[in-house]
């Protein structure tokens, strides 16, 4: 993948991650005890945040002072 490919594939996984929050937040708010599907999509969550951040990482190396 190239740089340009990265960052399309980093907004659609950021825009992922913030409607996973979303659905979280309305399945707990409305009072919804499937803590099952509740517990999948955090999962599914976390595994966004790791890919957000390998690619983050990727495209902002560290740089040394």
């Amino acid at each position: 993948m190239n740089e340009e490919e990265l960052k399309k594939r980093l907004e659609m996984l950021k825009v992922e991650h913030r409607d996973l929050d979303a659905a979280i937040d309305a399945l707990t708010g409305a009072g919804i005890t499937d803590q099952l599907q509740i517990a999948r999509l955090k999962k599914r969550k976390l595994k966004l945040k790791d890919q957000i951040a390998m690619i983050e990482d990727y495209l902002i190396p560290d740089i040394i002072a």
